[in-house]
């Protein structure tokens, strides 16, 4: 496995496998590696012939008061779990290197990013658009790899891609769990073991919207209702929402496919999940 720390490194790296016929996968993350990171790189190695996996706290998507100071860099951990998993080659910039002067290019994607989050944290997913172009520009993958977890970026993403028509398929993994059901996520190593318990509430209300469908309940007041009844107790909730699946606009009704996402803070851990629904409309 290589470490490229540069731009030119990485496609150095990938202009060499390319030119062998070799079908490019990529992996993005921010480091703090964990088995669902690990999923994703699997998924890679599986469907593509040479993974590029990037880790990169990127600034640009988080505002004023977020932990992007303290978010987690262990660098050497993560390289040994990406080497492990099956990378080929390990992109780690630095600010510097990805924003050499100040930025003046953004990428916004409208209307997708208003809501769920977007609504509580302004600006995120134009920093994630934009350091994504950058990333796709830069390592040119075929397949680009994320995360059900983090629903509304993926939903970003995937149109940003078509609307600009950029060359590559994005894939998008399941939420991988703990036994209790929270989604793992890199920020979950700020719980402490009664916020772990505790955050299992999150699990247990989408699996009560999931029940209340599947018992013929499709008005989603009601199933609100239920979801903050489980999770106002043990958690500061953000966001209780049933949206569209492809619009992420809320929906008073659930006809089609939609998704259940939760936003709410355990102790002062943020953390997100989402379900997808799938019913017959009508």
């Amino acid at each position: 496995m290589e470490l490229a720390k540069t731009i030119k490194s990485v496609r150095s790296w990938v202009n060499v496998a390319r030119s062998k016929g070799k079908k490019i996968g990529f992996v993005p993350t921010m480091g703090a590696l964990h088995i669902g990171h690990i999923s994703l790189i699997e998924a890679a190695r599986k469907n593509t012939d040479f993974v590029v996996v990037s880790i990169f706290v990127n600034p640009t998507q988080f505002g004023p008061g977020e932990d992007f100071e303290k978010y987690p860099r262990p660098l050497d951990t993560d390289l040994e779990i990406c080497k492990k998993a099956g990378a080929d080659v390990v992109f780690a910039p630095s600010a510097k290197e990805m924003y050499p002067m100040k930025n003046l290019t953004w990428v916004n994607v409208e209307k997708l990013t208003a809501p769920l989050c977007g609504r509580c944290r302004p600006g995120h997913f134009r920093g994630v658009a934009t350091v994504c172009t950058k990333f796709f520009n830069i390592v040119a993958p075929d397949i680009a790899f994320f995360g059900q977890k983090d629903a509304q970026q993926v939903a970003v993403v995937k149109k940003m891609a078509a609307d600009l028509n950029m060359s590559l398929e994005i894939v998008v993994c399941p939420t991988v769990r703990e036994k209790n059901g929270l989604a793992i996520s890199s920020r979950n190593r700020y719980l402490t073991a009664q916020e772990k318990k505790d955050a299992a509430s999150i699990y247990k209300s989408l699996r009560k919207c999931e029940q209340m469908v599947k018992e013929g309940i499709r008005e989603t007041e009601p199933i609100i209702a239920q979801m903050r009844k489980i999770l106002s107790p043990v958690s500061a909730i953000e966001y209780i929402s049933i949206v569209d699946a492809q619009t992420l606009e809320t929906i008073d009704k659930i006809a089609g496919t939609a998704i259940a996402a939760v936003a709410v803070k355990i102790g002062s851990t943020r953390l997100i999940d989402n379900i997808l629904i799938d019913v017959l409309a009508g």
